[in-house]
């Protein structure tokens, strides 16, 4: 999983683009374990659908901006 943090004022803020969860610490390691957390909470209780749901296999990372996008196979039906 990608982890992109950017500070915010006296807080550091963690996403992670594949799944859309964030947290925040004082610290980046701080905002590090938080995510980690916050991911791993995610997964306990998300449903399979919710996890194929929310999870994107493609991310684009610039400057400015995150985007993801979903990628499923295509079916040859």
């Amino acid at each position: 999983m990608t982890t992109i943090i950017e500070r915010e004022d006296d807080w550091y803020v963690a996403l992670c683009p594949e799944l859309d969860i964030a947290s925040q610490g004082k610290s980046v390691a701080e905002a590090e374990h938080n995510l980690a957390e916050a991911i791993e909470l995610f997964f306990e209780v998300a449903s399979p659908s919710e996890i194929e749901t929310r999870l994107h296999q493609a991310v684009s990372v610039d400057r400015d901006n995150v985007t993801a996008q979903a990628t499923r196979p295509v079916s040859a039906d």
